[in-house]
């Protein structure tokens, strides 16, 4: 069986990553610090997880290295530009607030877990009422038996609207949509919508990348 080549069908020499430096890695013996460059074409645009698995994931995969340390990733403009970011930033929590001309205060309701979805509400009253700009669910509350997702926005977009009638001011708070799968977080953002609530929250690293995307793309 003859083996079929590559040769004219991948341009290595316009693909291939390049070591452009190396150097010594202070206080170590048999150590360096080696400077990686990749063509831009190599990664899909706007999409963090595909350039991770490139530089995270292959290269720490290759026997030849008997240990390897990311130290510093450097990002071009021309990739960063591909991204979308978020659908809003922090002008535009200003302009839904109402606030500026000084720091917005806000706080995580404590206890993170335990509470029913009640009284996670009636700590969310508390704390806006008592002069804070907004509060916002820890990262590990999500959907439990002590506290339904459903229930906890409920009750906590009711806190929102009670605070804000005897403050006379807006307040907020981020629901945490987080959840098991891209089209269940997705509904819990639609839902926070119907509610009135604006803003929600998203565990980026746990959740993942593409499903903090999928929620920035979403309307």
């Amino acid at each position: 069986m003859d083996n079929c080549g590559t040769d004219g069908l991948t341009s290595l020499d316009r693909y291939k990553g390049r070591c452009y430096h190396i150097e010594p890695a202070p206080g170590e013996e048999n150590q360096f610090i080696a400077y990686v460059a990749y063509p831009l074409d190599l990664f899909e645009e706007g999409w963090v997880t595909n350039m991770f698995t490139s530089i995270l994931g292959n290269v720490f995969g290759f026997k030849a290295l008997a240990a390897l340390r990311l130290e510093d990733l450097r990002i071009p403009p021309a990739y960063t530009q591909t991204f979308q970011g978020p659908p809003h930033g922090i002008q535009v929590e200003r302009e839904k607030l109402n606030k500026y001309g000084r720091p917005l205060l806000g706080c995580t309701i404590k206890p993170k877990l335990g509470l029913s979805a009640k009284n996670c509400g009636r700590a969310v009253y508390e704390c806006l009422r008592g002069g804070l700009d907004f509060t916002k669910d820890d990262e590990n509350l999500n959907s439990h038996p002590f506290m339904g997702w459903r229930d906890r926005f409920l009750f906590c977009a009711e806190a929102i609207y009670k605070a804000q009638a005897e403050t006379g001011e807006i307040k907020g708070h981020y629901l945490n949509a987080t959840a098991v799968a891209c089209k269940e977080m997705i509904k819990r953002a639609v839902f926070a919508r119907v509610l009135g609530v604006p803003i929600v929250m998203n565990d980026y690293l746990t959740g993942g990348f593409t499903a903090n995307t999928s929620l920035a793309h979403s309307r």
